[in-house]
């Protein structure tokens, strides 16, 4: 059984156009979402999910209606080929119950692996050149060397309760305890 699933973006939020063409294309059950962006909640596609059983295909106008992300896409029809469940997308002519459909499949996701490499070494690359440039990256720290030693020394005399050195200091409890942490770390280095 086709079973098709509409979502509504910026461009169409009517869902008209992608309604017709799953129904033109077999459809007899559409799931939709109304609801665009990429925080918002998809009970229609939840709903989908459960309702397909092996057999079945989940149908969709476009590639980017059932996926935000190359690789989420990708990771959607390949639990859905687990469960022995087409997948088809009408615009790209795209049918994982076929041979040619599988192979096509495998190209996406051998770019999506390609693109993920990508941006891994460009990021390595720039962090570095930047460590090369001494910047090491990361948040700065919430307080200079001299105020963070008045609070590691307050800490250590015991008169103070933590909380109340976070509010003196402004910090939080996490805060101070790397602060704790790191000088810990630097004394027995230098032990």
């Amino acid at each position: 059984m086709l079973i098709g699933y509409a979502r509504a973006s910026v461009e169409d939020p009517s869902l008209t156009v992608q309604r017709e063409a799953l129904t033109q294309g077999g459809c007899l059950t559409i799931h939709e979402d109304q609801a665009c962006g990429a925080k918002a909640e998809r009970p229609g596609l939840i709903a989908l999910l459960a309702a397909l059983r092996e057999g079945d295909s989940l149908v969709v106008w476009r590639l980017d209606r059932l996926g935000r992300t190359l690789k989420d896409l990708i990771a959607l029809v390949e639990k859905l080929g687990s469960r022995r469940i087409g997948f088809v997308s009408l615009t790209e002519n795209i049918d994982t119950t076929t041979r040619d459909g599988k192979q096509v499949l495998r190209l996406f996701a051998a770019l999506a692996e390609f693109e993920r490499n990508r941006m891994r070494e460009r990021s390595q690359a720039a962090l570095s050149a930047a460590r090369a440039r001494g910047r090491l990256g990361g948040r700065p720290k919430a307080l200079d060397p001299a105020t963070r030693q008045i609070a590691i020394q307050l800490y250590r005399e015991r008169q103070h309760s933590i909380d109340d050195i976070c509010k003196m200091m402004r910090i939080s409890k996490p805060t101070l305890y790397s602060y704790l942490a790191e000088a810990d770390a630097n004394a027995l280095h230098a032990a």
